[in-house]
């Protein structure tokens, strides 16, 4: 705001927020909300008139998952209160605590009111921005209301902490699903007590909260029913246009995947191509964001003969799509392409998150093949930020137990997919804070469009999941953990002979790269994972999280990454002792991955070579697909 911040109010204005010098009064608000309502009431009856004679467009109702039915919320709070319940002395313990803190409260404003600055009685945790507008620490009402609010949170926390007889799972849902409710409860969701929000509103006389109105029909057609805050200015990305954008043609497609080979850019080429295998809960162009911001185009650029796959958004008709399929019709199929294209028999091969899980695999098949070409093809693996031990998911394991996964598989039997938005969802909850309430604050009360921001784009473009695949997927790897144990997890190959795998038979030379902020694949589990593995590894830990660790090109010089020699599996010890170094682990991949690209240097490569006729540009027509 450019206008001046106020002192906070007076003792006359006691209990209301103060303005200051600002344009209005706190007076005007009751007259400005009554202007609000008249400015945006035919644009209200429009909306309700145009889908009042087609109540067809809320289509998502259709097959709509409850996620907290399936999570089982209910049933976990109702365990939750019955115990406490149960326990008077402990109950009474929870009570005098919380009038405890109405007095600490009650004696904080007092204090605040007189002039005094007495020592906060809570503080935001860190990393927690909600609070950042000066008014919650320089205004007396603001500030004794984001210490009731924060006193509250952490009542109920302790209360969670306090209840007997929870399992160890029940209690780390409760406290997240808890902490949930309560971020969904904050002051800064809500106009009159959002400090930034009101002075918004007096300062332009409602206008931020006519837009925001706007905005919120918008984005509720756009949600066919469902009320999602925008994430991205509408147009600012388009796949092909301003993002996806590195030159390159797709040389084939099966009903999984296209693949896409890049054009070269350099005057010789590297002799062993890369094949790069992306998740699929996630389109690949995460890999190819902006030309800025691409790691595809910098791979080109350092003379790899780089292909990737690009996998298909499945619908209803992918339903038994297995896992095995997904090794058949991706990476195996991509293998025999790439032979065709270049001559090569080899490939250095990346997979990303599940991408890398699928990989880890197609590694563990060709491993039990007796014909040593087979064996070999893949020359090296990298593994970024990739589970292969699901021992700890970290805060995905909230999601994860038997009865959420038995509900979630009988509801992705009845409609064949998991639908991409709730995946969304899902992992949205692990940061509400940061990627659901930010946008409706700044939407909703604020009026504001967001900025443009790539990753944002690329996470809200949904993918569906198939049925047979997910299903399995969690049931064998997140809930089983099985594909650590040898001959846990079982691949049908291309001739539909199942293989048990054995992750101790890949010798490949692996690259192991995690993030020291992932919520999806925290580190100190991608460390114990290259433990399963018995060829030679290099274990990388970048800064920050799941997609920012991993998009982070050389010349930001960003974040920084950690290495250390020392073979642990012991991440305290390795952390302990690891070098860190600037910059990115793009340049520390790239020098590791060039010994096994061959020392001989080729001719760069066109897309599909002499002997395939592309199918078209890149980034091809399935990664347009939206999810349905």
């Amino acid at each position: 705001m450019s206008s001046p911040r106020h002192t906070g109010p007076k003792s006359a204005d006691l209990g209301a927020p103060g303005l200051g010098s600002r344009p209005g009064s706190f007076e005007d608000l009751p007259q400005i909300l009554a202007d609000v309502a008249a400015k945006s009431q035919d644009m209200i009856r429009e909306f309700s008139q145009r889908h009042a004679i087609d109540p067809g467009w809320q289509k998502t109702a259709q097959g709509e998952l409850d996620l907290s039915s399936v999570i089982g919320v209910p049933e976990l709070f109702a365990e939750l209160t019955r115990r406490f319940l149960s326990d008077p002395q402990r109950l009474a313990h929870a009570q005098a605590a919380f009038w405890q803190n109405g007095l600490k409260v009650l004696t904080y404003f007092n204090q605040r009111l007189a002039g005094e600055r007495p020592k906060p009685i809570a503080e935001p945790k860190a990393g927690d921005r909600r609070f950042n507008d000066p008014d919650w620490t320089e205004d007396p009402y603001f500030d004794t209301l984001k210490q009731q609010y924060l006193l509250f949170y952490q009542w109920l926390e302790d209360m969670v902490l306090d209840t007997e007889g929870l399992s160890a799972q029940e209690r780390k849902k409760a406290l997240f699903f808890t902490r949930c409710a309560v971020d969904a409860m904050a002051p800064t969701n809500f106009l009159f007590t959002n400090p930034e929000a009101l002075h918004e509103t007096i300062e332009t006389r409602g206008d931020n909260l006519v837009r925001g109105i706007r905005l919120a029909l918008e984005d509720m057609e756009h949600g066919h029913g469902r009320l999602t805050p925008r994430t991205n200015p509408a147009g600012a990305f388009e796949v092909g246009r301003n993002i996806a954008t590195t030159p390159g043609k797709v040389i084939f497609q099966n009903d999984l995947m296209e693949l896409i080979q890049y054009a070269p850019r350099t005057e010789k080429a590297r002799k062993t191509p890369l094949l790069i295998v992306p998740p699929w809960i996630n389109k690949y162009y995460i890999l190819d964001l902006t030309e800025d911001k691409s790691f595809i185009k910098w791979a080109v650029d350092q003379g790899h003969t780089v292909f990737v796959i690009s996998w298909v958004n499945p619908d209803q008709r992918h339903a038994a799509v297995s896992f095995s399929d997904y090794m058949n019709q991706g990476p195996l199929a991509a293998l025999d392409i790439i032979e065709q294209a270049t001559g090569e028999t080899q490939v250095n091969a990346a997979g990303y998150c599940i991408g890398g899980t699928l990989l880890a695999c197609t590694l563990g098949y060709l491993a039990q093949r007796k014909k040593a070409k087979t064996k070999d093809r893949i020359k090296s693996a990298t593994f970024l930020t990739t589970l292969l031990d699901f021992g700890d998911v970290g805060e995905l394991s909230v999601f994860i137990d038997e009865g959420l996964i038995s509900r979630l598989e009988h509801h992705m039997q009845d409609h064949g997919i998991l639908h991409g938005r709730e995946m969304t969802a899902t992992f949205s909850l692990l940061r509400a804070n940061d990627l659901v309430w930010q946008f409706a604050i700044n939407s909703y009360l604020l009026g504001r469009e967001p900025k443009p921001f790539d990753i944002l784009y690329w996470n809200a473009d949904n993918t569906n999941m198939p049925a047979a695949m997910h299903a399995d997927y969690l049931r064998s790897m997140y809930l089983e953990n099985r594909l650590k144990e040898p001959g846990g997890v079982t691949m049908k190959g291309p001739d539909g002979k199942a293989v048990g795998i054995d992750l101790a038979a890949i010798k490949t030379p692996c690259y192991f790269l995690a993030t020291r902020e992932d919520h999806i694949a925290p580190w100190a589990s991608v460390l114990a994972s290259t433990k399963l593995v018995s060829g030679p590894v290099k274990f990388t830990l970048a800064g920050s999280g799941h997609v920012a660790g991993v998009i982070n090109p050389p010349h930001r010089k960003k974040y920084g990454y950690w290495t250390n020699p020392e073979k642990t599996a012991d991440a305290q010890v390795w952390r302990e002792s690891a070098a860190q170094h600037p910059g990115s682990w793009w340049s520390d991949w790239g020098a590791w991955v060039a010994r096994h690209a061959g020392t001989k240097s080729v001719p760069p490569r066109q897309p599909g070579g002499k002997r395939i006729k592309p199918l078209g540009d890149a980034p091809g027509e399935y990664v347009k697909k939206s999810a349905e």
